[in-house]
């Protein structure tokens, strides 16, 4: 699948991002792979749907689609999937830009079903290209489906795992093959929970090291921000996949460990929506009722008022890092 057969579709749920989609379509629209740009405006008020007609560059490959009332990205990815025709799908969220010449390297080869290369987050967008980010060896390799739910674990000291961030270039053949579309009951995790039912098909994921995907981080950024419904729905979404499909017993595990990380993070936030409404009394009065859920709000005090705690006394030279990968290597490619 050569590159520069125009292949892919990219796909760009967008809500109130009319200070951002401009660069997310440009970056779309100079790639030679992309065929077509579907942006669906999901129920935006902020005239987002003018700014990404504004940023048509007269090709025909931009379609702009409008959807009166918010329903999420999981819908909103869904249909646009049906309203398009290219037999490669691609995930560009609404605040981020692909690295010039990302599809070269990824549609090279024709051994995948998923095929999903490193990110890069940087706390602002500049005026980047590739020559601004560091590029490592490709390193190729499948993931297995217990692989990948590891991924996305929490452990001990460490970042939360961040596998479910990849955004990989997606076979149409294989979606349709399996009837695989997002799950639109979720608006956390639907990358997740798509991918865990792709894996548990046979699919063949791929990932290599090279840095395409540019992910900017906004305090404000709709993807950092979820209710404590969202939580609950994907912990019920993890139960769903353990009952409805056959996994091998390391990823049943695995799954099992994900849901508990899941409903651990939602009864926490459960107590303290509680406690913000009705004060510690209302919030206590939930943990006796639910003995179950009191270790896990208990232990996510504890882990908050430590990292507070540790925040007070880093010094005040200690900066956040501006740029970093999700998949981290050590050597590089020689330029």
């Amino acid at each position: 699948m050569p590159a520069s057969h125009p292949t892919v579709c990219v796909i760009i749920a967008a809500k109130n991002a009319a200070g951002t989609i401009g660069s997310a379509i440009g970056s779309a629209l100079r790639e030679d792979a992309v065929a077509e740009i579907i942006v669906v405006d999901d129920g935006s008020t902020d005239g987002t749907g003018r700014a990404a007609r504004a940023a048509d560059d007269g090709t025909g490959r931009l379609r702009v689609l409008r959807l009166e009332q918010n329903r999420g990205p999981a819908f909103a990815r869904n249909r646009a999937i049906e309203a398009s025709n290219a037999p490669v799908l691609a995930i560009l969220d609404a605040d981020d830009v692909f690295i010039e010449g990302r599809f070269e390297g990824l549609l090279q080869d024709d051994d995948w079903d998923f095929v999903a290369d490193n990110i890069v987050f940087l706390d602002r967008l500049t005026a980047l290209s590739a020559e601004d980010i560091e590029q490592f060896e490709p390193r190729p390799h499948f993931l297995t489906v217990s692989a990948f739910i590891e991924g996305n674990l929490s452990r001990p000291g460490v970042r939360r795992g961040e596998l479910g961030f990849l955004k990989p270039v997606m076979r149409r053949s294989f979606l349709d093959r399996h009837g695989i579309r997002y799950n639109e009951a979720l608006r956390l995790g639907e990358d997740y929970e798509l991918y865990v039912r792709a894996l548990s098909k046979g699919a063949r994921y791929k990932v290599v090291h090279n840095c395409g995907y540019c992910a900017i981080t906004r305090p404000d950024s709709l993807s950092g921000q979820h209710r404590t419904a969202d939580l609950r729905s994907l912990y019920e979404a993890d139960r769903c996949l353990e009952q409805c499909h056959g996994f091998p017993a390391d990823a049943l595990a695995a799954l099992r460990r994900h849901a508990r990380q899941t409903r651990a993070r939602y009864e926490l936030r459960r107590f303290l929506d509680l406690k913000a409404e009705g004060g510690i009394g209302k919030a206590a009065l939930y943990g006796l009722r639910h003995p179950v859920a009191a270790p896990s709000i208990v232990r996510g005090i504890v882990r908050d008022k430590f990292a507070a705690f540790r925040g007070r006394f880093a010094g005040p030279g200690r900066k956040v890092l501006a740029r970093r990968y999700l998949l981290s290597v050590a050597s590089t490619v020689e330029r």
